[in-house]
């Protein structure tokens, strides 16, 4: 069944076989393991899926897609309620409703490049329920989530992936392989949750607000981009030279001041 793709959903539908069985075999689905595909579409990924997992939750906010999507997928379904889709908008949706006996989530999708970066973070933060996540994204965004400290793409995003992932990008996507080609090439990555965090904060919260703060103005020095959280005697005591760029400081680093900022105000 044809759809008309919609720009407000920033919907392009992955086409190319080769590709997706490239995907397939990145993730490497195996029976019994609980799925979640995100932005499923006409059902590219999830009729390979399903005759896997047996079963699979979607989420799918265009409410036109759902009866292409489910007509598509018909023929590998053993049963009406092996694919449960979803009719909601993923940044607000509660993964946790998902999770049974413990058993955490993997995650999958061609993801909306309009939504994926507010999406990332969002997961981020429920990445205790989740065993790992396989993504296509907008190239750019992915070599900003696996960046290192130094690089003009190092920034939030690289910080707080790495804080909660390891991050590894497998490989591109040319736009010619989806319809319509988006006008930006696409990377598949994928995301593995830490078990145990290297490093933790002891409040994440205040992480992303430090996070945040020095990257909101990225030319400022933290001197001046942190000026209202930590004193520049606490810099220097860290190891951390107050006139360099929020762009220099691993993750680690951010860490150690978010934790010194936190113990501070305990006092």
């Amino acid at each position: 069944m044809k759809h008309q793709a919609r720009k407000r959903f920033g919907q392009n539908f992955l086409t190319d076989t080769h590709v997706v069985d490239d995907i397939i075999a990145a993730f490497h689905p195996v029976a019994g393991q609980h799925v979640v595909e995100v932005g499923p579409g006409l059902g590219v990924l999830t009729a390979r899926l399903l005759p896997i997992l047996k079963k699979l939750d979607v989420i799918e906010l265009d409410r036109d897609l759902v009866p292409k999507l489910k007509a598509n997928c018909l023929a590998v379904c053993q049963h009406e309620d092996d694919l449960q889709i979803y009719n909601e908008d993923v940044l607000k949706f509660d993964f946790s409703k998902l999770v049974q006996d413990e058993q955490p989530l993997r995650i999958i999708g061609n993801l909306p490049y309009n939504i994926s970066t507010p999406l990332i973070f969002y997961l981020l933060e429920q990445s205790i329920k989740i065993q790992d996540m396989l993504f296509m994204l907008q190239k750019e965004v992915v070599d900003r989530m696996g960046s290192a400290p130094g690089s003009k793409q190092y920034g939030r995003l690289s910080v707080m992936t790495q804080y909660y992932c390891e991050v590894h990008k497998l490989f591109d996507v040319d736009a010619s392989a989806f319809s319509p080609p988006p006008k930006v090439l696409s990377s598949i990555v994928q995301l593995l949750p830490y078990r145990e965090l290297p490093i933790k904060a002891h409040d994440e919260q205040l992480l992303k607000t430090i996070v945040t703060q020095a990257f909101s103005q990225r030319r400022k020095t933290l001197r001046n981009s942190l000026k209202d959280v930590i004193e520049i005697k606490a810099l220097t005591e860290l190891g951390i030279d107050p006139a360099v760029r929020a762009e220099q400081l691993s993750v680690e680093q951010f860490v150690k001041i978010s934790n010194l900022v936190k113990n501070n105000v305990g006092e």
